[in-house]
């Protein structure tokens, strides 16, 4: 049956949830538009008007796309070169999706969408529908064709993966580029000491390259190694320089609702430096420069203001 443009209306004003549970579940912008977009098809060739709550049916639908793109995602993540992290999602950007509890927050940082690939598919799915968008046990044990029960138990166990990654701090805009700032002063020093002082002892840092872009395929790991590797990073060079296409300029933002840094050259993004911040001090960088991954960010920045760089870099 064609759609009517009220069932097309009801399926728009759907999509923003959508994207945002998808994504969430996915760890990829560009992933999750292409599971609403099937999700939208599928909706297309039913009988929506035997379909007695809209929302359900859209959200089921979605969750069981998604979660056989999981499926898929894992086989293809043990051959991907080097360190697999997430897409990276600026300020303001509308897939970023609610942000009103801490849960929903902290379900859609950097951070814990990194460690929600230790989770099943299955768990992954009960910890987003729960935790970021608030969907009663009963209705997500009807999305996932499960027990009342077993949801719950699947629930317990997402959080026990999740909350064994380090306690993270919420911060403000104001004191997220206060961070960023001190950060780059102390990685601009030449010096190793400052650096170390805003690390915590076990701080990590992690890029992604796809292949694409050189990042090691291990992660730096303690206080010392991180600060040493930074200190390396922000050291200017003609190769650095060529690497990118330019002298990039570095911006302070949020990504994924923590402190970031931008790295532009000419209005396109080359790299997202996510910052995880505990009391203790910074724990881990993740650096997505993989310029698959950086498509989104690069069309967010250029209709953004973002005002003046803090360094031009390199």
């Amino acid at each position: 049956m064609a759609l009517t443009m009220n069932d097309v209306d009801r399926f728009e004003a759907s999509r923003p949830r959508l994207e945002a549970i998808a994504y969430r579940l996915l760890g990829s912008a560009s992933e999750a538009e292409d599971a609403v977009q099937e999700t939208f098809l599928r909706w297309q060739a039913a009988d929506v008007d035997r379909i007695e709550v809209p929302e359900a049916w859209l959200t089921k639908a979605l969750t069981n796309l998604c979660l056989n793109q999981l499926t898929s995602a894992r086989a293809r993540r043990e051959t991907y070169v080097g360190q697999w992290l997430p897409e990276p999602l600026l300020a303001g950007d509308s897939m970023l999706g609610p942000a009103d509890t801490a849960e929903q927050r902290e379900s859609v940082s950097y951070a814990v969408l990194t460690l929600m690939e230790r989770l099943s598919p299955n768990e992954r799915a009960v910890y987003v529908l729960r935790e970021a968008f608030d969907y009663p046990h009963r209705e997500i044990a009807e999305i996932l064709d499960i027990t009342e029960a077993a949801s719950q138990q699947i629930l317990h166990r997402a959080k026990k993966h999740v909350a064994d990654g380090k306690a993270r701090t919420e911060i403000d805009e104001a004191a997220a580029r206060r961070i960023v700032e001190e950060f780059l002063a102390a990685a601009t020093s030449g010096r190793t000491e400052p650096l170390v002082r805003l690390l915590t002892e076990d701080a990590i840092s992690i890029g992604d390259g796809g292949g694409k872009v050189p990042a090691r395929a291990k992660a730096f790991e303690g206080a010392l190694a991180v600060a040493k590797f930074m200190r390396g990073l922000f050291k200017p060079s003609e190769a650095k320089r060529a690497l990118v296409g330019g002298s990039p300029e570095i911006y302070a933002t949020t990504a994924n609702g923590a402190p970031a840094l931008v790295v532009a050259v000419d209005g396109r993004v080359v790299g997202v430096m996510c910052l995880e911040v505990t009391a203790e001090g910074i724990a881990a960088f993740r650096n997505q420069v993989n310029p698959d991954k950086l498509e989104r960010a690069t069309e967010r920045w250029a209709a953004a203001d973002h005002g003046e760089p803090l360094l031009t870099a390199f």
